[in-house]
């Protein structure tokens, strides 16, 4: 057998059927070697300037009112536009597009300017999470979407155009790429073996342990096996729910609790306010049951030695498969460990 603290390996994507490249011989540990570290400038409580706070007039000329919980408007930039005709164009089956309607979002997740998921109070942040159910609810109803996105960029080095504590929710009519592998997988999965994937990972994960961050009675925090980013982070519901329409109230403080630990667990890695893209996969709008969907989040954050040095997914990684050199299994001592 060989050895996957030193040799080189292929890991497995169960939910993509994806393979990753693991070279741990590259580097024993991701936190040998310089550390640079930045201080985050301090952001007020109210910044005049800043189009997501309370009162002020956004890009689009529409002023925000004077919200004092978690505040939801249409995009005014949106990617995805309701009304949009469903046509195609196929020449041949070479040249081939298809119009998709939809609907985007923002979610303001609080009023004050200076907040993250990681300093929010829990009942703020139970608020978030019940916003984002309302919105999988109201928008997943209407007859043209068939795919609620719920995503959140955090920081510049993410694409984060302000740092007001928000995300976004974008809908669509088809199914985004990695969602439609994801259901494929899910779907063969519990064809062959009748149970959920998912399910049969989290506990696999939990009588190890050698992966988990974080758990709590709902959810379990793990870096995934087959992780690219070097502290990728998936959170699972611990419960089969499809989607999060199916928690119970206690699971929403759950949810809000883990998701409080794990992003404050990230912002002391290198003591920095941690960027990242965290995302909720769950089961389509379209009608159907989907029993073959897992409730779970990605935590996607590029920070890799310091936090000012990031991973690039370059080279053989665009052109042949994603590579890492810390294993999973380090990335989650670390984040343990702080």
């Amino acid at each position: 057998m060989f050895d996957w603290t030193q040799d080189p390996h292929r890991r497995y994507n169960p939910l993509t059927r994806e393979w990753v490249l693991v070279s741990p011989h590259r580097t024993q540990r991701p936190w040998q070697g310089q550390m640079e570290e930045t201080a985050a400038a301090l952001q007020p409580a109210f910044d005049p300037e800043c189009y997501l706070c309370p009162g002020n007039a956004r890009a689009g000329g529409v002023r925000n009112p004077a919200y004092t919980s978690t505040f939801v408007f249409d995009n005014d930039f949106a990617a995805l536009r309701p009304g949009t005709p469903c046509e195609e164009f196929d020449l041949n089956g070479i040249l081939l597009a298809r119009s998709e309607p939809g609907l985007c979002r923002v979610v303001c997740f609080a009023p004050q300017h200076n907040l993250t998921m990681a300093n929010m109070d829990p009942a703020g942040l139970r608020s978030v999470v019940d916003t984002w159910v309302e919105q999988f609810q109201e928008l997943g109803a209407r007859p043209e979407i068939n795919y609620v996105q719920i995503f959140e960029n955090r920081g510049a080095m993410m694409g984060a155009s302000n740092p007001h504590p928000h995300c976004q929710i974008w809908s669509s009519h088809s199914l985004p790429n990695e969602i439609a592998k994801e259901q494929e997988s899910l779907l063969a999965w519990r064809e062959a073996r009748g149970t959920c994937l998912l399910c049969d990972y989290a506990g696999v994960e939990r009588s190890g342990a050698e992966r988990v961050v974080e758990e709590n009675e709902g959810f379990l925090t793990v870096v995934p096996f087959w992780a690219v980013w070097p502290f990728e982070t998936m959170v699972i519901s611990k419960r089969h729910v499809t989607a999060i329409d199916q928690l119970t109230g206690a699971e929403r403080d759950q949810l809000a609790d883990i998701l409080k630990r794990t992003t404050a667990r990230y912002d002391r890695v290198f003591n920095v306010s941690f960027p990242y893209s965290m995302g909720f996969h769950q089961r389509p709008t379209d009608g159907a049951a989907h029993e073959e969907h897992h409730l779970h989040l990605h935590f996607y954050p590029p920070l890799l030695r310091s936090a000012t040095v990031r991973k690039f997914l370059v080279g053989f990684e665009m052109l042949g498969m994603p590579q890492r050199d810390i294993t999973p299994e380090a990335a989650a001592a670390r984040l343990r460990s702080v």
